[in-house]
């Protein structure tokens, strides 16, 4: 890469706080390269993307640059998708799926200036929703609107304890309440009337810190991978659950994996998840767009 203006986005709380230090040494590494940081990080996320948005708009930085966990990619993907803007991925967060995924280096900022310097790029694919409002959204790893994003609203809504354990008391708790959801699932047109524990919308494999929801899932192939869990009795969910960590969850006969360009999910009450950020209310309806990013590797 030719010395550029970096616009840098920092999550200084990802990882435990190790975003901070990790980002700020990408920093040091990335000047001493010769090339000029943009600093548009702020007090969150809300502020970051108006600042990068700005700088975008002003053409004052020739890619982006984000360092952080899974939400910082989605923050980085929801400013550069469907442009030739690139983006360039520090890994310093506590799941960091998308870019593991993607085989780039996980909590090491040299190895991810090297990666973002030395000038290769790749395309992926990213999924765009419009919003009633007009406005689009993406993502470009998994899309939760099943159990685990119900777990994701309950854990979201407390205040205590902070990380895993929230997540971990917020499915104890869930378990003991969790119903059958019934669910529309559209893909390409064709439609299924279900009911399930989870529904899940995969560009890329994995989510959730290691967890292969659908390991077929490829980030370039022009596809999205619906994982549908069909009902089961809660001791039969405590025992595929798991399995998700290998991917091996995908045999259960109660699994099936739909393939398509443009889905729609129909379900009362449930509040999607993307790229573990929280997303949009269902109905909601999304489509592949290929080459939609340029990730820098």
């Amino acid at each position: 890469m030719r010395h550029e203006r970096i616009g840098l986005v920092i999550n200084p709380t990802a990882g435990k706080n190790t975003g901070a230090r990790i980002g700020r040494e990408a920093a040091l590494l990335l000047a001493a390269a010769g090339h000029e940081i943009v600093d548009l990080s702020a007090m969150d996320g809300a502020h970051a993307t108006a600042r990068a948005r700005a700088a975008i708009a002003d053409h004052a930085v020739d890619c982006i640059v984000v360092a952080g966990g899974d939400g910082m990619v989605h923050l980085g993907v929801n400013l550069v998708a469907g442009t030739d803007l690139p983006l360039g991925i520090i890994a310093a967060g506590t799941g960091n799926d998308n870019a593991r995924e993607l085989g780039l280096a996980v909590r090491d900022a040299a190895k991810a200036v090297e990666r973002i310097t030395r000038g290769a790029t790749r395309r992926i694919d990213a999924v765009r929703l419009v919003t009633t409002h007009g406005e689009a959204r993406w993502f470009v790893g998994v899309l939760a609107a099943g159990f685990d994003a119900v777990v994701n609203e309950r854990a979201n809504a407390w205040r205590w304890p902070k990380g895993q354990m929230r997540y971990n008391l917020a499915i104890a708790r869930e378990l003991g309440v969790f119903r059958p959801i019934p669910y529309v699932v559209e893909v390409d047109g064709v439609r299924h009337e279900t009911r399930a524990m989870l529904v899940a919308v995969a560009n890329g494999p994995a989510y959730g810190g290691g967890m292969k929801v659908v390991p077929s899932a490829e980030f370039d192939d022009g596809m999205l991978d619906v994982l549908i869990l069909h009902e089961v009795s809660i001791p039969t969910l405590l025992r595929v659950f798991p399995k998700v960590f290998q991917g091996a969850h995908v045999d259960h006969p109660a699994v099936e994996i739909l393939r398509g360009r443009q889905v729609r999910l129909e379900a009362r009450g449930i509040v999607s998840y993307a790229d573990g950020e929280r997303f949009e209310p269902l109905p909601l309806e999304c489509e592949v767009v290929p080459g939609a990013v340029t990730v820098l590797t």
